[in-house]
């Protein structure tokens, strides 16, 4: 079956990266298979859904014998397009985003932030992490030069629009919302919303009207 043609629900395209990334660890550590169950105990993945995401992309494993490390690897790597190098720009140095510029995503090789910009003289024509400093005058030239495909906002709620409206006219196709604001953007734009506070006051709700049974 062709990773081109295969076609999956959201919720399974969400849960790639984490199978990708323990079998990352398991390659590291010399195992050379694995099952459903230990997959499921490592990654907090019911075996059934695993099997299930894993039956879109044909027979990757043998009944009895598991899942071949090597070869999950080398599936997912493809399919997730490990092997191209996905640009990252930051926008909005604050404590967030320096943060974000500090980790770099140091354990995932195919996706690294390779500009920031912000408004700040202290902090404009600086290096936070390796990571070069633009003004935010400079937003659009420098993410057309360098070929950006992803945009992570942690800026103000007030100038998100305005600043996602100037991003979208070049090669980003990603944006990583850190903001509440809600973006309008052209339909080629994906936009995931990450609301720190929203998810604070859900794990709250759940933890006071779900107590755990154990």
């Amino acid at each position: 079956m062709s990773n081109e043609t295969v076609k999956i629900p959201q919720a399974t395209a969400k849960r790639l990266p984490l199978y990708y990334r323990f079998l990352k660890n398991l390659h590291a550590s010399g195992k050379q298979r694995v099952s459903s169950a230990e997959l499921s105990e490592a990654v907090k993945v019911d075996s059934a859904t695993i099997r299930r995401d894993f039956s879109y992309f044909g027979a990757l494993g043998k009944k009895g014998y598991g899942y071949n490390v090597n070869y999950l690897l080398s599936f997912f790597r493809k399919t997730l397009d490990q092997d191209e190098v996905t640009k990252v720009a930051l926008i909005g140095v604050g404590n967030l985003g320096t943060a974000f510029l500090n980790y770099n995503f140091l354990k995932n090789n195919n996706t690294k932030i390779e500009v920031a910009f912000d408004v700040l003289e202290d902090k404009v024509g600086t290096k936070i992490g390796e990571v070069p400093v633009f003004h935010m005058d400079d937003l659009e030239k420098v993410i057309e030069e360098n070929n950006i495909q992803v945009a992570i906002l942690t800026v103000p709620a007030s100038v998100a629009q305005t600043i996602t409206d100037k991003i979208t006219q070049g090669p980003v196709k990603g944006i990583l919302n850190f903001t509440p604001a809600r973006l309008t953007v052209p339909s080629s734009i994906r936009v995931h919303h990450i609301d720190l506070a929203v998810e604070l006051q859900s794990l709250i709700y759940f933890l006071k009207h779900y107590p755990s049974k154990m």
